[in-house]
């Protein structure tokens, strides 16, 4: 049993919406959490920017003693996972593979629909990782760049919030896709417009949700999961940026009153170019 924290990181507050689900899923379990807000998006920036910017995280979160990593963010999955895997003394988890495995399960017609950031995109990850489980599937991707902005602006409930997805998605309007995998750690929040938009016969995948059934098979497979007698959970959150926004945001999408007294929020001094 180790009592140590998980420990999250993501390129802004994105990746939340895998610490929800971490909270919900293995309630025992504490979280450390840091959202590189100064330097987002990462969608635009090169691979190389990303995992320097990824090695920064997991260096700071190792300081905070974490037991195991995840990458709760799919641009810097997609650029620094392997790196980290083989740099790190921890296990180092990303939103990927999850997110891809889900997608092959549920889809009927094999045609799979992936939206995401330009770097995410770009790299072509998901689509290898699904073609490699089944070379007959088609996989239609879609970079998203104005989805994060909306989020991180706190404006993902707001009508032009459901004009920019209703816009972005005509893509997918003759491509017969049955499944969508949202491969942002932004997207979920985004959830109910792209449910809308793509109609109640497309399946929505949540790459992170869809993570932390793979963190916990982790736990057990190394024997790391926290002891139901040990001490209080305590769960701390970093931000690059400003804590006021951090905290806005944090409090509304995990549903509890995120504040200092109950959890840690500092503003991280990272190099910002």
């Amino acid at each position: 049993m180790d009592n140590r924290a998980i420990g999250f990181m993501d390129s802004g507050v994105g990746g939340l919406t895998v610490v929800r689900e971490a909270l919900r899923q293995l309630p025992l379990e504490s979280v450390c959490f840091i959202g590189d807000q100064a330097r987002l998006p990462y969608g635009p920036r090169s691979s190389e920017e990303v995992r320097r910017f990824s090695e920064q995280m997991a260096a700071f979160l190792l300081k905070k003693n974490i037991k195991m990593l995840v990458i709760a963010c799919n641009t810097a999955t997609s650029a620094a996972l392997e790196d980290l895997k083989e740099k790190l003394p921890i296990p180092v988890v990303g939103v990927i593979s999850p997110g891809s495995r889900a997608a092959l399960k549920v889809s009927r017609n094999r045609r799979i629909g992936v939206i995401g950031t330009e770097g995410t995109i770009k790299s072509g990850a998901y689509e290898r990782a699904i073609l490699s489980k089944d070379s007959s599937v088609e996989v239609f991707s879609l970079a998203c760049p104005k989805f994060v902005p909306l989020v991180e602006s706190n404006e993902y409930d707001s009508p032009i919030a459901k004009k920019v997805v209703a816009e972005t998605l005509q893509y997918f309007e003759n491509k017969h896709v049955d499944t969508l995998v949202l491969g942002c750690t932004h997207y979920p929040l985004l959830r109910p417009i792209i449910q809308d938009v793509m109609g109640g016969q497309v399946t929505l995948i949540d790459s992170g949700a869809e993570t932390i059934g793979t963190v916990s098979a982790l736990l057990d497979y190394f024997d790391i999961a926290k002891d139901a007698s040990g001490d209080r959970t305590k769960n701390h959150y970093f931000t690059t940026a400003s804590p006021k926004s951090f905290n806005q945001i944090a409090s509304q999408w995990l549903e509890i009153n995120v504040t200092a007294d109950k959890t840690k929020i500092d503003q991280l001094k990272l190099e910002v170019k």
